[in-house]
């Protein structure tokens, strides 16, 4: 049984499926490439650097130059330590929920269009499962209609219906996979801007005594 052959006798859930696990790969394309791109500095030989350069030059320059050190590196920790550094001089608890304020932006860009890869992993068995149901339904009603039938219609209408399961999980078990990835991912890209948060908080602390 041919590729096309298998969709037409699936039905629409059919499409459905194809429809989402298309959604599915793109998205998980899209996150892929997002976060290798934002993932190119090592959080220790980044403060490290920021470290270096605020004790090597006087407060005010070193501060400048850290700034453009956190838009050269393009990475979510970079963004909240440089919304920490360009309020220095302010207050600490404005400096503080300026970065809390970066993070939580970060946070939400990172997990941008994920949320839509883990509804397909969860629903996508359901909708082949669904398929399936209508797939026997429309088997025993044929056989019903024709008056006659062995074991052998039964069992092809059956076989028939059961591509839309095989199409479900197909879908499913990729999209679980990613998402899974994705939320770990997320989780390390959080822990460090919330270190890198609290390591440039001590910096400008002891910057502005």
């Amino acid at each position: 049984m041919g590729m096309i052959q298998l969709v037409a006798n699936g039905g629409i859930t059919m499409y459905v499926l194809m429809l989402c696990s298309i959604l599915s790969i793109a998205i998980i394309i899209e996150r892929i490439i997002y976060y290798h791109r934002r993932s190119g500095v090592k959080r220790e030989n980044f403060m490290t650097d920021i470290k270096n350069q605020l004790n090597r030059d006087n407060p005010r320059h070193g501060m400048s130059m850290c700034v453009n050190m956190c838009r050269d590196a393009n990475t979510p920790f970079a963004d909240v330590v440089c919304a920490g550094l360009t309020a220095y001089g302010r207050g600490e608890k404005e400096i503080s929920s300026n970065m809390e304020r970066a993070i939580v932006v970060e946070t939400n860009l990172l997990g941008r269009f994920t949320s839509i890869v883990g509804t397909i992993g969860s629903v996508a068995v359901y909708i082949g499962l669904f398929g399936t149901v209508l797939g026997i339904i429309r088997a025993f009603h044929d056989i019903s209609k024709a008056g006659t039938g062995g074991i052998s219609i039964v069992i092809n209408g059956i076989s028939e219906a059961l591509v839309c399961t095989a199409a479900g999980l197909c879908v499913a078990v990729p999209a679980v996979v990613a998402y899974n990835y994705f939320v770990k991912k997320i989780d390390n890209f959080v822990t460090d801007m919330e270190l890198c948060a609290s390591e440039t908080m001590d910096i400008i602390s002891g910057k502005q005594k």
